[in-house]
């Protein structure tokens, strides 16, 4: 391994310090959420469906709708979930990352709604999932009479 000198200060002749930001300004990143939105429509996921006519069984892929996911999105910028949320608290990426949150919710809630998603899916995953609250009572004491009284009846 190569020692270098002592006091060596080579880098400070770097033109900047540090990774350079992912997505040079707001514009960028939204170009960029752009086209995973296009890609995610020309990219349907591919779904096995058997036809039969006149006794003959055939099989053929039909394209069926791909859900948009923020972690999807991610993967497709080449960032981390928490890159992505750091970008989000940004004052100057904040305004498009909300955005792009939204077209996510509505394209998964349209889908859903046109049943071209797993509905309780996609209703699990926009929190809207319907909740049942069920409640117990429980009374202390001597329930020997009330007991007694519905036996009579």
């Amino acid at each position: 391994m190569a020692q270098f000198e002592q006091g060596n200060r080579f880098w400070l002749a770097r033109a900047s310090h540090g990774r350079d930001k992912l997505f040079a300004d707001p514009e960028n990143l939204k170009e960029s959420c752009q086209e995973y939105f296009e890609w995610v429509d020309d990219n349907p996921l591919q779904e096995c469906k058997a036809f039969a006519f006149q006794g003959v069984v055939t099989k053929e892929d039909v394209p069926v709708m791909r859900a948009m996911t923020v972690k999807g999105l991610c993967l497709f910028l080449g960032c981390a979930y928490s890159t992505w949320r750091e970008y989000a608290l940004r004052p100057d990426y904040s305004e498009v990352c909300e955005w792009a949150e939204d077209v996510i919710r509505q394209q998964k809630f349209e889908g859903a709604s046109a049943n071209l998603l797993n509905a309780s899916i996609i209703a699990r995953d926009l929190g809207l999932a319907d909740k049942r609250e069920q409640s117990i009572t429980v009374v202390s004491g001597d329930l020997s009479d009330a007991i007694g009284d519905l036996a009579e009846d």
